[in-house]
């Protein structure tokens, strides 16, 4: 039997982003049971089930093996491998191995690839905010439309660097016919998202889409929602529209999935603690 896999979220008061966690842990379960593999779920710090209660349910449940993985599209929180520690610290017997995060995996460039299309298509749109002034907008090439990509925003001058590679990753990779793929971030660092949307307006683009670099929907991407609206208040002349997060999704399953194989593969013989992730 495969050790199980534990997937760690970060944390927040958000209701909506933990019920898709939920969501998502119990997708990977039905994936994953079929490999004979136990699937958790657990949090940092805020939500529940917190990532200790849901190590001690596995030790209960004779699981002493496990892969940690965190599901972030950056760099792994500091927070990540001192609280595994501290886990190890709490149950002795415990051994683990770590997955490296999700992004900038090719197939979650193209999830977003996805998301923008979903916002620039003339089909109804029930989700993703759309800014316009008039009932039957004008039509414009990929040339006279900017995107920009939002990220959550860290202190960490490294992790922010990541979403602006991400950026041009995107761009060169999925967006090479638009004018520009800018980069922003929800909180934390500059430029924000009036920022990055100011950046497009002032090199020319009559319209922009909203891309959030963001995994599940929540008060972060509603956070997002509320930048775009108060500087497209103020700029009429604008066509903003806001794609979706990622979400929860088979293909972003599937890297999960191919991330706790990888950290199977990369550990030789008993797994003896946490691994560095590149």
């Amino acid at each position: 039997m495969k050790p199980p896999l534990l997937l760690v979220g970060q944390g927040s008061h958000d209701e909506t982003g933990s019920a898709e966690f939920g969501r998502f842990v119990h997708r990977l379960r039905c994936r994953l049971y079929q490999t004979a593999a136990d699937v958790s779920g657990g949090y940092l710090r805020q939500a529940k089930p917190l990532l200790s209660d849901s190590v001690a349910s596995l030790i209960a449940r004779g699981h002493h093996r496990l892969v940690a993985l965190p599901l972030s599209l950056s760099r792994v929180a500091e927070e990540f491998p001192a609280a595994m520690a501290l886990e190890q610290e709490r149950h002795p017997t415990l051994t683990y191995d770590t997955g490296r995060p999700l992004g900038p995996d090719p197939r979650v460039l193209a999830l977003l690839a996805e998301r923008l299309e979903e916002a620039v298509s003339d089909l109804p749109q029930t989700g993703p905010l759309r800014l316009v002034t008039d009932d039957d907008p004008p039509r414009y090439d990929p040339s006279d439309t900017a995107v920009v990509l939002v990220g959550e925003g860290s202190t960490d001058p490294a992790a922010n660097a990541e979403v602006h590679r991400v950026s041009r990753l995107f761009w060169e990779t999925h967006a090479f016919d638009y004018m520009t793929v800018e980069t922003a971030f929800v909180s934390l660092t500059p430029p924000g998202v009036p920022g990055g949307l100011e950046r497009c307006r002032r090199l020319g683009a009559r319209r922009v889409i909203v891309l959030p670099y963001l995994l599940f929907a929540g008060g972060m991407l509603e956070r997002v929602w509320a930048q775009a609206l108060a500087y497209g208040a103020g700029h009429p002349e604008l066509d903003i529209r806001c794609a979706e997060v990622i979400g929860d999704c088979e293909a972003l399953a599937d890297v999960v999935i191919d991330r706790y194989e990888e950290a199977l593969k990369s550990s030789s013989g008993p797994l003896a603690g946490l691994q560095s992730v590149s």
